[in-house]
């Protein structure tokens, strides 16, 4: 399992070297490129008993991070395939990756009965 780009990865004091996303060895992990790497963990997790307005207010700053990161749809899949429970990933809050996977539930359901309609009168 792929260790969270949000986790301090900075044990390791060794400079970041940017490489470009359609340049980056394909060998290498996806969270190695993660800007989130460089950020305190503390942003995208919420501490015990946060009150709402600090959780919204810490939510948006880490969706910021995730803006501006080369990796952000590698680390929003990975955190829907796991799927991830806690958290912002790939721009997305726990709550808001539970209604996505809802709606790809849905949708593979709706598929799946266009396919045997399909099938039925073909």
């Amino acid at each position: 399992m792929l260790h969270p780009p949000h986790q301090s990865l900075q044990v390791a004091a060794v400079p970041q070297q940017r490489v470009p996303v359609g340049d980056r060895d394909q060998d290498a992990p996806w969270h190695t490129e993660a800007v989130c790497r460089r950020d305190e963990a503390g942003l995208f997790f919420a501490p015990s008993k946060e009150p709402t307005a600090a959780r919204l207010a810490r939510e948006a700053a880490a969706k910021r991070v995730c803006a501006r990161c080369p990796v952000m749809v590698e680390c929003r899949e990975h955190a829907l395939l796991q799927p991830e429970p806690y958290g912002v990933w790939g721009g997305l809050t726990a709550a808001e990756r539970r209604v996505v996977l809802a709606r790809r539930r849905r949708r593979e359901v709706e598929l799946k009965k266009a396919a045997r309609a399909v099938a039925a009168a073909g």
